[in-house]
């Protein structure tokens, strides 16, 4: 099934200038990026402050996106018109109707939402007593009241309910009156609930602005003249996206990875779990189609729902490798860009689950799912793609102090691999994942840990003409007694290599507690106690390599040599270059080696 509502687009915008929907348009832009910032600045959490979980868009009355947050996680931002449509659904089923002043909050994973702890704060926007739009921000909360503490990691629940609270399109605010009793509940049922609560108000104030910011842009413009421009900017960006299929070979292309699941159980259908994409690409349209996905865990939070998470994926993927900024320069995003593509995934399988199976732990997986999407392009857009990602993972801290929970959400970052003519980035978050590193001071300041290690991982990245990016190595320790618990993937199955690239190296997870022996962990622990002087050391997964590593510049191969990115013998065994103790390259020995690989 496809997520995204399908119209033909106008033949050409000729009915507004094209100059007043740019204006527009950048009005539109500038709104949302505007509330983006609001809610970081207002933030009480560092995980909305400083790793930017968040996002921030404007949606018309039908659903339809008009424009995000550039500065915001592709994964935050991009549901957005999904939140909206499910909170449309819902209400109307409940008889109830959408008024001047509600504030309505929602994070139903089976309505829109792309998994409960990012919950989402929608204000309507009235012009001349009529629903036009929707102002919305959503962000990842520390706490959502699960099983364990912390809004990651919570790798052991079983259904939806084991999640934590369910707001399924709930008026925190009716036509302007606060609903106080639905604000309690959700204080007396989180952990951390002065930091949840304060980046709660901060979205609500984040969305009113921009409600505020859309009814000025309208009254300036009148009704009318909005509407056609948003119908004309949806159109464009519609043209856009099929003029670039239109590019590609008509044809089939199939790729197939797979996640981790939980290597550490007992059952097969838990773990080593196949991730299939097949894209069929007929004139200027794509299907894409997840038939030979694994089929769901009902009973383990690993499942990605359809719209939300894997249609994010799937999208920002297409946009990225089709629509590369760097070639096309700005894009506008909004609903029509979506329009030429339709999405089969079949009922009950990983990538759309039945409710009430958990999804909490989407992330990683989804991340798959884009990386797959990617690999599969490969084989039409050669040029346009990277090698294989590493993945991320995030480390759900927490502890008591005087009878209150403190949380710490921590996403340790994966890379990228080589592309055309560049190396892979290092330990950046990568493909629908957006977020910054929280900085060792601020962590340090407000929390009772230390961290004791923050660097490159050596020697691992895949070799290739153009080598994968490294992962980091990052270690914290606890200076009190607390708890922690993981959600990650990418130990067992290495990022894929591409054109003769190799692959990439795994991450990898160790506990050091000062009366036991170092423990090599999975990519998912429910959550564990763990006294003072515990340490997680967690190493980053390193991206696959792109081209033959033969190929590689042997100056380059120095120059990693030198950065002690690679040493003296990987350059030999995995390039064919001799490196001198003085960092030169030794040509004639090198050409030599070189020969020898090839015949």
């Amino acid at each position: 099934m496809s997520t995204a509502p399908h119209r033909q687009p106008a033949l050409k915008p000729d009915r507004i200038d094209p100059i007043t929907s740019s204006v527009i348009q950048g009005a539109l832009e500038n709104i949302a990026v505007e509330m983006g910032y609001k809610l970081m600045r207002m933030s009480y959490s560092s995980i909305i402050r400083e790793s930017e979980d968040f996002g921030a868009a404007l949606v018309d009355a039908e659903g339809r996106g008009l424009a995000e947050s550039a500065q915001s996680t592709p994964l935050q931002s991009g549901p957005i018109p999904g939140y909206v449509r499910g909170i449309q659904r819902i209400l109307a089923a409940r008889g109830d109707v959408i008024r001047p002043g509600d504030v309505i909050m929602h994070n139903d994973a089976y309505s829109g939402a792309s998994h409960g702890p990012d919950v989402a704060f929608i204000v309507p926007v009235f012009v001349q007593g009529r629903l036009i739009a929707f102002a919305a921000t959503t962000a990842h909360h520390l706490d959502i009241g699960a099983l364990s503490p912390g809004s990651c990691g919570i790798v052991e629940a079983i259904d939806a309910y084991a999640e934590g609270l369910q707001f399924k399109a709930i008026k925190v605010y009716d036509r302007g009156v606060k609903n106080d009793m639905v604000w309690q509940i959700v204080r007396d049922n989180i952990r951390a609930s002065d930091l949840v609560v304060g980046d709660m108000d901060a979205q609500v104030a984040a969305a009113r602005i921009g409600a505020e910011r859309m009814v000025e842009l309208v009254e300036r413009y009148g009704l009318e003249t909005f509407e056609l421009a948003c119908t004309a900017l949806m159109d464009h960006a519609e043209r856009l996206m099929r003029q670039a299929i239109a590019k590609l070979p008509d044809g089939i292309y199939r790729a197939e990875t797979a996640i981790d699941g939980y290597l550490d159980s007992d059952d097969p259908s838990k773990k080593e779990l196949p991730i299939v994409v097949t894209i069929t690409k007929k004139d200027d349209s794509l299907v894409v189609d997840l038939t030979g996905t694994a089929p769901q865990v009902p009973d383990r939070p690993i499942n990605m729902p359809l719209e939300g998470t894997a249609d994010i994926a799937i999208w920002l993927t297409i946009r990225s490798v089709l629509l590369d900024t760097e070639i096309h320069g700005h894009i506008p995003v909004n609903a029509g860009l979506i329009r030429p593509i339709t999405i089969v995934a079949p009922k009950g399988c990983l990538a759309n689950p039945t409710f009430p199976a958990p999804t909490i732990a989407r992330f990683c997986p989804g991340n798959q799912l884009a990386d797959t999407v990617m690999k599969a392009l490969s084989l039409a857009m050669p040029g346009n793609v990277s090698a294989g990602i590493g993945n991320l993972k995030v480390i759900a801290f927490s502890g008591l102090k005087d009878e209150t929970h403190w949380v710490h959400m921590e996403i340790f970052e994966g890379s990228y691999g080589g592309r055309l003519g560049k190396d892979g980035m290092d330990a950046v978050d990568t493909l629908y994942a957006n977020t910054r590193n929280n900085p060792i001071e601020d962590i340090e300041t407000h929390l009772p840990l230390r961290v004791l290690r923050y660097e490159l991982r050596e020697d691992v990245s895949g070799a290739g003409k153009w080598r994968g990016g490294l992962g980091s190595i990052r270690e914290f320790t606890f200076l009190s007694d607390g708890g922690a618990s993981v959600e990650g993937e990418g130990h067992r199955y290495r990022p894929w290599g591409f054109l003769g690239g190799s692959e990439g190296m795994p991450a990898k997870l160790d506990l050091v507690t000062p009366d036991q022996a170092d423990r090599a962990l999975p990519s998912k622990v429910p959550h564990m106690n763990i006294a003072a002087g515990g340490r997680f050391v967690c190493y980053g997964p390193a991206g696959g390599g792109y081209g033959n590593p033969l190929e590689r510049d042997p100056a380059k191969v120095a120059d990693d040599v030198m950065d002690e990115v690679i040493s003296v013998e990987t350059a030999l065994r995995d390039y064919g270059v001799v490196v001198s103790a003085k960092g030169s390259v030794d040509q004639p020995a090198t050409t030599k080696a070189r020969v020898s690989r090839v015949s």
